[in-house]
């Protein structure tokens, strides 16, 4: 009965080593575009008026299995103009008031060249697909601008602005920004 244990004993402190060559496999994740679009959950606090600006709510979705960060928005040019609506949800164009008229709504500090970019004077981040704070809903503080001359239309009116043309983003290991979220940039 005692050799037995003791031979147990031995077998347990054999020496294993490692093969050449040993490794293992992983595999990265896919990579998919974010979707912003407009909400009006929360309501915009700065309206716009003739000559002023004011702010534009956001919900920017994730579908990727990671965090992903903006830090800068690019716009389209200056006389790209927003949709106007008699409704919140944006399913009734407000007469008088369309891009086209022009009702003269853009998106702040935008220039003449399409793609401009504008830097966050925070980075976003949007959490991972069916996470905390995905999607985030974002104001941009005074990021809409409604020129001088703008149509009396265009009074009471919600705007749908002009799409993104792109955004500075990087995926990858990051705290989530609570939602929602206050932002905007400055030039």
């Amino acid at each position: 009965m005692i050799l037995a244990g003791g031979t147990a004993d031995a077998i347990t402190n054999w020496i294993v080593g490692l093969g050449a060559n040993s490794s293992g496999e992983g595999q990265s994740a896919t990579v998919a575009n974010l979707t912003i679009v407009a909400t009006a959950t929360p309501a915009a606090g700065n309206k716009l008026y003739p000559g002023g600006s004011g702010d534009v709510v956001i919900s920017i979705s994730n579908p990727n299995a990671f965090p992903v960060t903006i830090t800068a928005f690019n716009l389209p040019t200056s006389t790209t103009y927003a949709a106007g609506y008699s409704d919140g949800s944006l399913t009734t164009l407000q007469p008088g008031c369309a891009a086209a008229t022009p009702n003269l709504v853009n998106w702040s500090f935008s220039t003449g060249v399409s793609g401009s970019t504008h830097t966050l004077t925070t980075p976003v981040t949007v959490g991972a697909s069916a996470a905390a704070n995905n999607p985030l809903v974002v104001t941009l503080t005074n990021d809409a601008a409604m020129g001088s001359s703008s149509p009396s239309a265009c009074q009471n009116t919600y705007f749908e602005m002009p799409s993104f043309t792109g955004v500075a983003a990087t995926g990858g290991a990051a705290t989530s920004t609570t939602s929602p979220a206050t932002n905007a940039w400055t030039s």
